[in-house]
């Protein structure tokens, strides 16, 4: 991990649920103030999240935000205006490959992304309306998703059943490798992207994009989908209630998003050194 005095963080990439949002979708004022005072002090920030951009826009006007985001786990880039800046679809034989997984599977809920909608086959399940408290809006029912195997964003397989979501995951994973990433955002949540669409690979566009070196960057995660980030950044830092496996990857673990972790965070090992105050992290 590289030193804050040597190499002070310049731009900062997040999670939203889970990270910056507590259970409710909703950042605490405590969160809302210090992304501020971050952006006073001169370091650009940005949000990176499985979310379709569109479902992230509330977020982007209530942190500020006024340079590019990361929708679909980094497999859609946008610019806060909503133009696209990058996109990467999911190939068809890997999408057609996880439909075949996941159709008929017992407890879990199948969605397909695509061309800016959330779509379904199946009869509303209970799933439906987390996401939708979430996102904002709902599905739009279809009969049939291949006619937009071409152009897909993201697959979902939804569950309140989290074990068979990493024992779903264990199996897709050689089926479409090489050709897809897999990964749970969430444990109710396990997500099927374009090999770009990660959020490392956000990182690395977004950085190059406002001229930041990647070791002048910190990310903040909870999720399955972070490590990715965690990977390339300067800093990496994980909430507290992140699975192990998570937190293992990261170089500091803050507090939950029950406890304002990620103002905690900024506040502690980003906005101290900004103001000269030499601060180093705990090492996991």
């Amino acid at each position: 991990m590289s030193d804050a005095a040597i190499h002070p963080v310049r731009f900062v990439l997040s999670d939203m649920d889970g990270t910056l949002l507590r259970p409710d979708h909703t950042p605490t004022q405590r969160t809302l103030d210090t992304v501020r005072a971050l952006r006073a002090a001169g370091v650009l920030f940005s949000l990176a999240s499985g979310r379709p951009p569109k479902a992230m826009l509330q977020m982007i006007e209530a942190f500020g935000i006024d340079v590019p985001v990361a929708g679909f786990n980094g497999g859609t880039l946008v610019n806060p205006d909503g133009t696209v800046l990058v996109a990467h679809y999911l190939p068809a034989e890997a999408a057609l490959v996880t439909l075949a997984l996941f159709s008929g599977v017992p407890d879990v809920e199948v969605w397909v992304f695509a061309d800016g909608e959330w779509l379904r086959r199946d009869p509303s399940g209970p799933m439906v309306a987390v996401e939708a408290a979430g996102l904002g809006y709902g599905p739009r029912v279809v009969e049939s998703f291949e006619p937009y195997l071409d152009r897909v964003d993201k697959i979902v397989a939804a569950s309140r059943n989290a074990p068979l979501l990493v024992e779903l995951e264990a199996q897709l994973q050689p089926k479409v490798q090489g050709l897809a990433q897999v990964s749970r955002s969430q444990p109710i949540y396990l997500d099927v992207t374009a090999m770009k669409a990660n959020k490392g690979e956000a990182l690395k566009t977004l950085a190059a994009h406002l001229g930041v070196p990647l070791e002048q960057t910190a990310v903040i995660g909870d999720g399955g989908n972070d490590p990715a980030m965690f990977q390339v950044a300067g800093l990496s830092i994980a909430m507290g209630q992140a699975e192990e496996s998570v937190k293992r990857q990261a170089n500091v673990v803050t507090g939950s998003n029950l406890e304002d972790g990620a103002a905690e965070a900024i506040e502690r090992f980003i906005l101290a050194a900004q103001s000269g105050r030499k601060v180093k992290p705990a090492v996991l």
